[in-house]
């Protein structure tokens, strides 16, 4: 697949099989945010790939759980209050069953910490696309980065004293084997020329 394809066709995948993607496979992917663009060429960012069942599912009930002791409020992301009201009943999991979580950090305090960890991600979108796998950028644990349960837990996996969490990726073989390649007419993003 060329690039451009790549990049129009990628579309955001929330339904996957349980097969899990060959390590080779994971590792272009990984490959392909590592080379993204950093400020100065820092190349702080952090790459946290979760693959064991049993420490995902661990994570997902520790990640409903503190979202159900969260309270709505107005000023909150529509995204942020549908997982508060789905943690609430029960039925939240971040990872929509995806087989592979990558997890990625930046230094605290860091100006470029989440343009570089956006380049990193988009870059392993694109790359998980032209490998066939689905993906969906996730933002569950960067809302929770202060979440002093989440922050231990993923201390205890590989998160630094000194990092935030920036975002995160989901990757995996789409449910039905069928990406969604479609590429509907874009009604927002304007641009504007002078």
């Amino acid at each position: 697949m060329e690039a451009l394809e790549a990049i129009l066709t990628r579309r955001s995948t929330r339904k996957y099989t349980e097969e899990m993607p060959e390590r080779d496979v994971i590792e272009k992917v990984i490959e392909a945010g590592r080379f993204a663009p950093s400020g100065h060429d820092n190349q702080t960012t952090h790459f946290m790939v979760f693959t064991d069942r049993s420490v995902l599912d661990e994570l997902a009930g520790m990640v409903q759980d503190e979202f159900a002791k969260m309270e709505e409020t107005d000023e909150m992301y529509i995204s942020l209050k549908r997982c508060i009201v789905l943690s609430k009943r029960g039925k939240f999991v971040f990872h929509y069953g995806a087989p592979v979580f990558i997890s990625v950090s930046n230094k605290k305090g860091y100006g470029n910490a989440m343009a570089d960890s956006a380049c990193a991600l988009e870059n392993m979108m694109i790359a998980a696309n032209a490998l066939d796998l689905g993906s969906c950028w996730i933002n569950q644990l960067h809302w929770l980065d202060e979440n002093k349960t989440i922050r231990d837990f993923m201390i205890k996996h590989g998160l630094k004293e000194d990092e935030t969490i920036t975002g995160g990726l989901i990757l995996g073989y789409p449910f039905k084997n069928k990406l969604n390649r479609a590429m509907p007419e874009r009604k927002g993003n304007p641009v504007t020329w002078d």
